[in-house]
């Protein structure tokens, strides 16, 4: 068999195989990202006299009065960890800890461009989980909350058509 043809062939074995993987991927993605912020919020939780000094003094919130910031902020950084690793609802939990990561990186001006790219990679691994799920092996997985929607009823009714 020639080399090109074995390629189509190949590549497929490959998805295959990186559809397989999809699962532990968004696994790992929750739980490192889901890490990050539990502990955060527990930094906050041990010592709150400092956390409200933070929140008045450091972080830029100018819509909210610091006290009510410090716990909309650790009550976030405590509460979605915990619902993104059990994957439910997973979305939500992940768009939650985007807008407290977004609101984190915007509001603190001392950051530095180093600590910065850490809420960058963080963006991303929640974005991803916002638009694409929470995977297969979670809550969401395991209860069967993947209800089919329009655009995979066209995706498949295309895909018949395609075939026959």
């Amino acid at each position: 068999m020639k080399l090109i043809n074995m390629l189509p062939v190949a590549y497929r074995q490959f998805e295959r195989g990186m559809v397989v993987l999809q699962p532990l991927a968004a696994l790992l993605a929750r739980l490192y990202v889901a890490k990050v912020f539990f502990l955060s919020g527990l930094t906050k939780l041990r010592d709150w006299d400092t956390t409200i000094l933070l929140f008045t003094e450091e972080y830029r919130m100018p819509l909210l009065p610091p006290d009510v910031a410090a716990v909309m902020g650790t009550a976030g950084e405590i509460v979605l960890p915990v619902l993104l690793v059990l994957g439910w609802p997973g979305r939500f939990a992940a768009a939650g800890l985007f807008v407290v990561n977004a609101v984190a990186a915007v509001s603190y001006p001392a950051l530095e461009l180093l600590e910065l790219k850490d809420h960058y990679l963080w963006g991303v691994l929640l974005g991803y989980l916002v638009l694409h799920g929470v995977g297969r092996w979670s809550l969401e997985g395991w209860l069967g909350y993947r209800k089919r929607t329009p655009h995979k009823e066209s995706d498949e009714q295309t895909r018949t058509a395609m075939a026959g």
